[in-house]
């Protein structure tokens, strides 16, 4: 790399700061039981942290159902917010229009803590 002229462009992880406020205690009703035997039965949600040359860190929150292993919903943004998420789970739901008894399943991040997304 060095007689070629090239550099490596050195990326600093992202740590998100810790929050000083106590984690919610949650019910686990998934238990680690990822089996499935029909779609919209149980979903998994999360935030994926991106990082842009143009725009530095983005944000992916996703949806996916554990049956299909498919993103059933998302939503991708230059902040880290409740909005957010609730986006991403008001995507999956209208596209996927599941009955009652859905099991969503996520971390226990202050997104999806917080009263809007409950």
């Amino acid at each position: 790399m060095k007689s070629a002229g090239i550099r490596s462009t050195i990326v600093k992880k992202y740590r998100p700061t810790p929050t000083q406020v106590l984690v919610e205690e949650c019910e686990n009703r998934l238990n680690q039981d990822f089996q499935t035997t029909s779609i919209n039965e149980k979903w998994v949600a999360d935030i994926t942290y991106i990082h842009t040359l143009k725009d530095g860190w983005c944000y992916l929150a996703s949806v996916l159902d554990l049956h299909s292993k498919k993103i059933v919903g998302y939503k991708f943004s230059r902040q880290i917010t409740v909005e957010l998420v609730t986006q991403a789970l008001e995507n999956a739901i209208q596209s996927q229009k599941p009955l009652e008894g859905l099991i969503v399943h996520t971390d226990l991040g202050t997104q999806y803590t917080s009263e809007a997304f409950q």
